[in-house]
C-alpha cells in the first residue's frame, strides 16, 4: 500500500482497530499505524495533513 491508497489503509485501520473513533487520534499517531500496517511499504516521509485527513475522512466512512 502507498499513501494514496487511502480507502485500503482506512479499512485496514478499521479492521485492526476496532471501536477507535478515528477523529479522537492525533495526526502523529495517524502516521504511525499506517505505517505499522503490515501491507504498507511507501516512505514515511511521503505523507502530508492532506493525505492524513483523507485517510481519516475515509476511516469515518468505513467505521459508519
Amino acid at each position: 500500500m502507498k499513501w494514496t491508497d487511502t480507502i485500503r489503509i482506512a479499512e485496514e485501520l478499521h479492521d485492526k482497530h476496532p471501536g477507535v473513533d478515528p477523529l479522537t487520534i492525533r495526526f502523529t499517531d495517524l502516521h504511525r499505524w499506517v505505517c505499522e500496517l503490515e501491507d504498507f511499504d511507501d516512505e514515511p516521509n511521503r505523507s502530508s495533513e492532506k493525505i492524513l485527513e483523507a485517510i481519516q475522512m475515509a476511516w469515518i466512512d468505513e467505521a459508519q
